[in-house]
């Protein structure tokens, strides 16, 4: 079953908060209060309403919106991001406005810009990759484009791949590693690629994330000297870890078997964490349908699916990120659910195949 109208919710859910955004950073205030209460408690309090009010058999598929939507939501992210950097940085709004402002563009940048690029570097037209990398290049973390799809695609729930936290590690423990072992991992892997596929003179991919990044720091510098620098490295430093805690809450302690030869099995529904929750799931452009993403990497984000034999969160994937913070009840909630998850998967383990 296919609606036309779900394209909108998408856009409705994901767009709302850039108006939001702007009137903050313009005028604080009450905008700046009502901009960060979209991105938490309404999220959180429209995803319980929405699983009561609808539950479609199967609400998205490809539609040609998705990309325009794409698009857009990646113009107004190089709109804000600047336009937060003044408001954080002009000494106009009282230090609670900018509270609200800096973590509700955060969260934002965070959950919406992120999903979008991750979106966008996942296809096959050119533009939208280039877009995409932009997008993860403004928020310093130019190298995920790399990463992600060399690294993380291929090694998820391994631990070869740094962005998969093993059963036990703490998230705080974690984001060092991710951040430091995916820019190495990434670097060795287009150096190995450029150098088979005899690459060398072109323009290295690190050169434009780094020299990109300088750039971007340059334009904070002009908008609001070195306050505006320091208020930039933190917005993007928030808006980056939260990717991160995105990828620590989606694998934690998943793992992929191997066979007798060291072959990885296929990447399955029982290798990522999902979450069925609709209204953070539009915002977010079905990022927490993290396990199809996983088996059909270049499905565009309206057509995801979540099925019951997929590993499922028990509560929405902001929510339960904001859990792992806390990691006593993180582990309390969660080591149990990954220990049946391994056991399940044991139970359908061939012999000679280990994890």
């Amino acid at each position: 079953m296919t609606t036309p109208h779900t394209i909108r919710y998408f856009a409705i859910a994901a767009l709302t908060p850039v108006g939001l955004l702007a009137l903050a950073s313009l005028y604080g205030g009450l905008w700046s209060l009502l901009a960060f209460a979209y991105i938490t408690a309404l999220a959180f309090s429209l995803d319980q309403l929405v699983a009561f009010a609808r539950s479609p058999d199967n609400p998205e598929a490809e539609f040609p919106d998705a990309n325009a939507l794409s698009v857009v939501l990646a113009l107004a992210h190089f709109a804000l991001l600047p336009l937060a950097v003044w408001a954080l940085s002009n000494g106009q709004h009282a230090w609670w406005d900018r509270l609200f402002i800096f973590f509700a563009h955060g969260l934002f940048f965070g959950q919406v810009s992120n999903s979008n690029a991750h979106e966008m570097v996942h296809r096959a037209d050119t533009t939208l990759r280039r877009l995409g990398t932009w997008v993860y290049i403004s928020l310093l973390f130019g190298h995920h484009a790399t990463a992600h799809a060399k690294i993380h695609h291929k090694y998820a729930a391994t631990e070869d791949d740094p962005n998969s936290a093993p059963l036990g590690m703490s998230y705080y423990r974690f984001l060092p590693r991710a951040w430091i072992g995916s820019f190495r991992a990434g670097l060795s892997a287009e150096n190995t690629m450029r150098k088979t596929a005899g690459k060398t003179d072109e323009l290295h991919p690190y050169a434009l994330y780094i020299g990109g990044a300088f750039a971007c720091l340059a334009l904070a510098y002009a908008i609001g000297a070195w306050e505006g620098v320091l208020k930039y490295i933190l917005l993007s430093g928030y808006a980056s870890s939260q990717l991160m805690l995105s990828d620590y809450v989606q694998h934690y302690g998943l793992r992929r078997t191997r066979d007798a030869n060291g072959v990885l099995e296929p990447v399955g529904p029982h290798h990522s964490w999902n979450a069925p929750h609709w209204f953070t799931s539009f915002m977010m452009l079905n990022a927490p349908r993290h396990s199809d993403h996983h088996s059909n990497p270049m499905t565009p984000y309206p057509a995801l699916r979540i099925t019951d034999d997929m590993a499922q969160l028990p509560r929405s994937l902001p929510a339960m990120a904001t859990l792992a913070l806390i990691p006593p009840l993180w582990r309390r909630v969660m080591d149990p659910r990954v220990a049946q998850i391994m056991d399940q998967q044991a139970a359908h383990t061939p012999r000679g195949q280990s994890s």
